[in-house]
């Protein structure tokens, strides 16, 4: 399930999580809460982010000639 996760703490620091997407889906997904809050400060990217979208890839081999 994908989620996206909005903490703000008690001096109104906005911190956004994203869960259950891979690569950089998971920022295009969220910019639009970036946009509506202003600058960023920082960013931390997790594993998720380096992995490229799962596809099954097939390769077929001629075992007899």
């Amino acid at each position: 399930m994908k989620q996206i996760i909005i903490e703000i703490d008690e001096e109104g620091e906005v911190q956004i999580e994203t869960r259950g997407f891979n690569g950089k889906e998971c920022i295009e997904e969220s910019n639009f809460i970036k946009e509506l809050l202003g600058h960023e400060t920082s960013q931390k990217l997790i594993p998720a982010y380096y992995v490229k979208n799962k596809q099954t890839v097939k390769q077929y081999l001629q075992l007899c000639g």
